[in-house]
Order: structure tokens, then sequence, then C-alpha cells
């Protein structure tokens, strides 16, 4: 159980609630843009699939990597000065990449270099930022706060890919590296503001590897923790189909127009935004592990739906549908992590979802890209979501005596 002091007053979290959210997501804003911007030039310069792989890679191993040691540097150190340090970093060195793209040097090579960097640096914030929330907000109004941020990140996600292209289209690739600059910059200004404290800890500091293994002890130790962790893999990996073939499928299906696939990305983008506003307008969930695993049924029934859709309409209809739970599953599964982990674990527990959700989708994907080749989409949808609705009973009806926990 979480066991950190929380706020007196609610003025007092309230405050520092707002100040963290506007610094989280006006980080995530620039990374996204920047993101964007980066695979759309390399795939209008080198139309490879080969070189998005490598940017793909490049983007996702290092940050799972690195979330080994940045969950004990979470635990171990100022949390807010951690995540500072890492908007830091990944601005210099994307201000570094803009400096290089201005003087001539526009290598691809550079770009896979940079995004690698950013990627460590986004493996340090993450499992931090994760952590910091039950440090300023009262237990009971974690899932409110968590939708909240939901809802925020959707209409982010909405905006980067459209301000991304306009930046790229009409300004250039070098100033969407500069306004990721800025807005990191905005965002360790405004955390600047934020009290926070580091955790006290009762333990001595051991060696990094040691504080590791203690961190996975616990989380494996711990069947709610551990009931949770295979939740997130299985999921994570029976998702991969839906999150990455879809596009394939629309083309394959309904036509290749521009206009279908990204009414694909919009309508799923849209649901979880309408998810996030339900959340953070529902306020709290009685019984996390059964909302979380109802989300997981539904998520499956409509994958499966949308592997049998025969008409584009249907298919957007069913897709925003689907969008609409990935708010509530990843809001209950984290709250139900943030109530029930000690505060000087929280860090580590944070990596470890972080190394298994990270995983899980490369993972996937080396089955399920070839095998998209082989067999139709349609078909790898209706087994994967099937296989996804079972995973969802299971979670509800797991072992009993991991416990309900905080629910």
């Amino acid at each position: 159980m979480n066991t950190n002091l929380q706020p007196d007053n609610d003025s007092a979290w309230q405050k520092k609630i707002a100040l963290f959210l506007i610094s989280q997501n006006l980080s995530l804003f620039g990374s996204s843009v920047v993101s964007f911007a980066i695979i759309w030039h390399i795939t209008l310069q080198t139309s490879s699939g080969f070189w998005v792989m490598l940017f793909t890679i490049c983007s996702l191993l290092p940050q799972v990597l690195i979330s080994l040691w940045a969950g004990v540097w979470a635990d171990r150190y100022n949390r807010k000065y951690l995540i500072m340090l890492a908007d830091g970093f990944i601005a210099l060195a994307t201000l570094g990449l803009a400096i290089a793209y201005w003087i001539g040097y526009q290598k691809m090579e550079l770009l896979l270099v940079i995004s690698l960097i950013r990627s460590i640096g986004a493996g340090i914030q993450m499992p931090a930022a994760s952590a910091v929330y039950p440090q300023i907000v009262p237990l009971e109004k974690l899932t409110r706060v968590q939708g909240i941020n939901q809802t925020l990140s959707s209409v982010l996600m909405l905006l980067s890919p459209a301000v991304g292209g306009i930046v790229l289209g009409f300004l250039g690739i070098t100033w969407a590296f500069m306004l990721d600059v800025v807005t990191a910059s905005l965002a360790i200004v405004v955390l600047s503001f934020l009290r926070l404290e580091k955790v006290a800890r009762s333990e001595e500091i051991a060696p990094v590897f040691t504080e590791l293994r203690q961190g996975i002890s616990y989380a494996l130790n711990h069947q709610l923790l551990k009931r949770i962790l295979i939740c997130f893999g299985v999921s994570f990996f029976l998702v991969t189909p839906a999150a990455v073939l879809t596009p394939l499928l629309v083309e394959r299906s309904f036509g290749g127009d521009v206009w279908r696939l990204t009414a694909n990305e919009v309508v799923w983008t849209i649901g979880t935004l309408v998810g996030g506003v339900f959340v953070s307008l529902h306020g709290e969930f009685k019984d996390k592990i059964r909302t979380a695993a109802i989300c997981l049924v539904s998520f499956g029934i409509t994958f499966a739906l949308l592997g049998i859709a025969n008409n584009f309409t249907i298919y957007l209809l069913i897709m925003g549908i689907a969008g609409f739970f990935m708010p509530i599953i990843a809001t209950a599964q984290t709250v139900l992590i943030q109530q029930n982990v000690e505060a000087t674990m929280m860090g580590r527990v944070f990596s470890l979802v972080q190394i298994v959700t990270g995983s899980a989708m490369p993972i996937a994907i080396l089955l399920f890209g070839p095998l998209a080749d082989i067999v139709s989409i349609n078909s790898i949808l209706l087994v994967s979501g099937a296989l996804l609705a079972i995973t969802g009973i299971w979670y509800n009806h797991g072992d009993g005596s991991c416990g309900r926990g905080h629910q």
C-alpha cells in the first residue's frame, strides 16, 4: 500500500498537479511533433521500410533498456529534478540536431543518433513522472487526475500530427526541432515552480543492480502487481495487430486514399479523447480490476469486429468505440499500481511496467508483421481479438489470493 503523505488541502495539491500536468503535456506535445516530423522526413527522403524500421528501433529500444536504471534513480533521487534533467538532456540533443541541419549537415544517420539520445531521455523521464502523481495527489483523486491527463494527451495527439505536417511542409524540419526545444524549455520552467521533496527512505542506498533486484523481487512477490504486469504484457502483445496493421488493412480492404488512412488515426484518437473525458467526469472506479477486465473484453470484441467490417463507415465507428476504452484501461491499471505500491518502490515498479509494455509490441510485430503477408489481417484481428477477450476474463477471475487492493 502507498504510505506516502498526502497534501493537507485541496488548493495545495490542485496547484501542484496543475503545474505538473502543464509541464508534462508541453513536453509530450513537442516530442510528438518531432517524432511525426522525423518519421515523415525519413519516409519522404528514403521511401524505405528499412530506414523506418531503424528509426522505430532507435526510438523505442533505448528507453526500454535505460528503464532498468531509471526506476532505481526515480526512487533514489528527487523525481522533479530527474524529470527536468531528462527534459534538458533531450532539448540539448535536439538543439544540436537543429544547428547541424542549419549548417548543412543533414545526414540520416544523425537523425538516428539523436532519436536514440531522445529515447534515453524519455526512458529516464517516464518512470519518474508516473511515480510523482501519488506524491502530490490524494489517493481518492488519482483516477480523476489520470482521466484529465489522458484527455489532455488525446487532444495533443490530435494536434501534433497536424502541427508537425504544417511545420514540416511550410517551414522545414529544422523548425520542428526548434519547436521541441522551446516546449521542453517551457516544461522545465513550469516544473521549476513545483515544490516536490525527495521521497524519504528507511533503508540504506545500495548499488544500482541490488536496488533493481529488490524492485523486481518486490513486484514478483506482490501477487496483485505480478498479475497487473502479466496482463500488461499479454494485452500489449495482442493489441499490436490493431495498433500497427490497421492502416495496411484499410489500404487492402477499402483503398489507399490518404484521407482513409488519416481517418483511421483521427477516429481512434477522438475515441480516446471521449474516453479520457468520461474518466475525468466519472471520477473513480470502485473495482479497478473488473473495470480494466471489462474494457479488455470490449477491446477484444471491437478488434474482432474490425476484422469482419465490410463497410468503411462501420469500420470507423468500431475503431472510435475501441479508442474509447483505452484511457479507461490505462487509468484503472496506473491508479491501481499507484495506490498499492510503496512510495519508495514506485519508480522501480513503473520502470518494470515500461519494460514490459515497451518490449511487448516490438516482439509482437516480429510475429504479426511477416504473418500479415501470409494470412489475411482480418483473420489476425479475429484471433488476437478473441485472445484479448479471454485475457480480460482471466484478469477478472485470476488468482483470488492476490486480493483486490485499493479498488
